[in-house]
Parts: structure tokens; C-alpha cells; sequence
């Protein structure tokens, strides 16, 4: 067992020698290695609903607010919301009707929180394209959100 202590004793006495000779550091804050993404940025981010649902979950509603709330004081320029759904269930036509329902939903939510009405393009794909490789894709029970902002002026 001896020579374990000792190993660990050379090896304790390197590296305090090691810290000693490593030159110091040029950052001397955190925030000098570690920047935080700009608020007044576009943002890009998926909604997802449970199947055959337009209602926000929870925990969508509170994302969705929280994107909000980190625009608040930028210049929205554009919202995009487009509503999917999968094609597992129901008609063309009904596929099309609720994600219609999904892109308003969110759009709803994006509003009250205090994005600006008149910057929002609501639309809505249906199933259209649900299928992948012959696949119904149920990842399509979402909204897909685009916003637009920078900084004011």
C-alpha cells in the first residue's frame, strides 16, 4: 500500500507545482467567456399538442410566454404560425380545421402575452405532407413559430 501514498503525494506535489508555472488567465469574469443570446433576436420554436387536441398544454403555455416575455421591448417585426396535424386520424378536411385551431391557439397566446397583432401570419397545413417514407409522422400534432425582432431603434 505504501507506494499508492506515495504516488498520491507526487502526484498532489505535480500538480500544485503545474498551477504554480500555468499563466494566469485573461478573463477575469464569467461573463467574459460565457455570452448570453440576444433577447431581440429572431426566435424559431415548436408547440406541440396532444392528438387530436388544439389546446396548449401547461407547459407550452408557459414556453410560449416565456418567449414573449424575453421580447418584451424589441421590435417585433413578423410572427409566423403554422398549424399542423398527422394524418393517423380523420379527414383532409378535419386535419385542416384543427390545425387551423392549433395556429390560432398560439397565436392567442403570443398576443395576450403582448406581441404586436398586426405582425402575426396565421396559417395552417393540415396533413399535407404528414407522411414520411410512407410514415404518418405524428411529430406533425405541432405549431411551428417564427418571430421576427431586434432591438428598437
Amino acid at each position: 500500500m505504501k507506494p499508492i501514498h506515495v504516488l498520491a503525494a507526487v502526484a498532489g506535489v505535480s500538480l500544485a507545482a503545474l498551477a504554480a508555472c500555468a499563466p494566469s488567465s485573461p478573463y477575469k469574469e464569467r461573463s467574459d467567456l460565457v455570452s448570453n443570446p440576444a433577447a431581440c433576436a429572431p426566435k424559431r420554436f415548436e408547440v406541440y399538442f396532444d392528438n387530436d387536441q388544439a389546446r396548449l398544454t401547461p407547459a407550452a403555455r408557459e414556453a410560449v410566454s416565456l418567449t414573449a416575455t424575453q421580447l418584451q421591448g424589441c421590435d417585433v417585426t413578423k410572427v409566423q404560425v403554422l398549424g399542423l396535424a398527422d394524418a393517423r386520424s380523420g379527414t383532409a378536411a378535419a386535419n385542416q380545421t384543427l390545425s387551423e385551431r392549433r395556429a390560432r391557439a398560439v397565436a392567442e397566446v403570443l398576443a395576450a402575452a403582448g406581441l404586436p397583432a398586426p405582425a402575426f401570419e396565421v396559417e395552417a397545413a393540415g396533413a399535407d405532407g404528414a407522411r414520411v417514407n410512407g410514415v404518418n409522422d405524428p411529430l406533425r400534432r405541432r405549431t411551428e413559430v417564427l418571430i421576427e425582432a431586434r432591438p428598437r431603434r
